[in-house]
């Protein structure tokens, strides 16, 4: 009998981990599953089992291969995850090694982009009441793009064509691939430390959600919120919709169009000056119309036809206000002389020397008091009598 070989758990884990990274059919599988359990660790490994409505698999996904998720996975999620399948010798567990995560039914992409639309959204990053207006008539723009595309050629050509007296400064940034989000960013951030423009207009021509995403990455999102200087989104085509649109103070359809935006049109500007010109010629016209006439009846009326005139009339003016000073004051003082002599006509009866005149005497005793009764004097007793031309000494017999 021969005799059997006696293995140790490790042994017989390598064992089958060599046995099933040998298998093909384990080696690239796709798996549609919904996430539970799903949790990041500090390591940056991300842990998460899928299942359906009768099993259950363990999946692990490294920290590089999570780097390159575009969406934020949760539990719940049905998705599609591709890997391999192999066994971790040091517990036992067979789990799928996770390289790439797509939701089912939707691309990552698009379901990144709403997940993040959604949670600045909810940060304020798209309110109105942040957005900047734009200069009328800006000195400088930046265009912060690839400065070997078609869209920074047409940008300086329709920008110099609209408004001559701007400036403009290229700030030349990828606008695809890994690391030109970053850039992207960097380039608002320098251009608002170094204030090297009015305005900013950063954007790319057309291509897919892809070639796009750089303007879809919260790194650009915030970039642009924090810039002082008013920025002009103008990514891809009309229906290409990018995040930096919703978070940018204005959204162009087109680069084109967002130079369009940046700058008037000297065209529209001298046709309106032209306008303003010809108001303005009438508008003095008018006036100028109305101090001639206002002159001409000033140069005919009689005060500059016979400047003396004036201060005849003046003159005869002031003889009838004398005249008439004078009238008034004779009236008043023939009033009050009439007055004074009825009063005094009144005065004058009622003085006692009229009585005296008609022969009446006054009688006053030794001290000076009027007599009126004989019961006030004693015989004997000296009086005075006041006449109407003088006064007696007189003794009571």
């Amino acid at each position: 009998m021969r005799e059997q070989t006696v293995l140790t758990p490790s042994q017989v884990g390598q064992y089958i981990k060599q046995w099933m990274d040998r298998d093909r059919l384990l080696s690239g599988l796709l798996i549609s599953g919904e996430i539970s359990n799903y949790k990041v660790y500090p390591s940056g490994h991300h842990y998460f089992t899928l299942k359906d409505g009768e099993g259950a698999l363990r999946c692990v996904m490294f920290r590089g291969d999570a780097a390159s998720l575009r969406f934020r996975p949760s539990n719940g999620m049905r998705v599609i995850a591709a890997g391999r399948i192999t066994v971790f010798p040091r517990d036992g567990q067979y789990q799928l090694y996770c390289v790439r995560l797509t939701p089912e039914g939707v691309g990552d992409l698009h379901l990144a982009f709403e997940q993040l639309k959604e949670r600045l959204a909810r940060e304020g990053l798209f309110d109105p009441a942040h957005k900047r207006p734009l200069p009328r008539f800006p000195s400088t723009v930046a265009l912060i793009t690839s400065p070997a595309g078609a869209a920074v050629r047409d940008m300086v050509r329709i920008l110099g064509a609209r408004w001559p007296l701007v400036r403009i400064r290229v700030l030349p940034v990828r606008v695809q691939g890994e690391g030109a989000a970053e850039e992207i960013a960097a380039a608002l951030q320098w251009a608002n430390e170094n204030r090297v423009a009015d305005v900013i207009i950063t954007g790319r021509g057309g291509g897919s959600m892809e070639d796009l995403w750089a303007f879809n990455e919260e790194v650009v999102a915030r970039a642009i919120y924090r810039s002082q200087i008013p920025v002009i989104s103008a990514v891809g085509h009309e229906p290409d919709v990018t995040i930096a649109d919703f978070v940018a103070d204005l959204r162009a359809a087109t680069p084109s169009n967002a130079a369009e935006l940046a700058v008037p049109d000297q065209n529209e500007i001298y046709g309106a000056l032209l306008g303003d010109g010809g108001r303005l010629r009438g508008a003095i016209t008018f006036r100028l119309d109305r101090y001639r006439q206002a002159l001409d009846r000033l140069a005919t009326s009689r005060p500059m036809r016979e400047p003396a005139s004036y201060w005849k009339d003046k003159r005869l003016l002031l003889d009838y206000q004398s005249r008439q000073l004078c009238h008034g004051f004779e009236r008043c003082l023939a009033g009050r002389r009439e007055e004074l002599a009825r009063l005094s006509a009144a005065l004058d009866a009622m003085s006692p020397l009229r009585v005296l005149a008609r022969g009446y005497a006054v009688a006053r005793g030794e001290g000076g008091q009027v007599v009126s009764s004989v019961e006030q004097v004693r015989t004997g007793e000296r009086l005075e009598l006041t006449l109407s031309d003088g006064t007696l000494d007189c003794q009571v017999l």
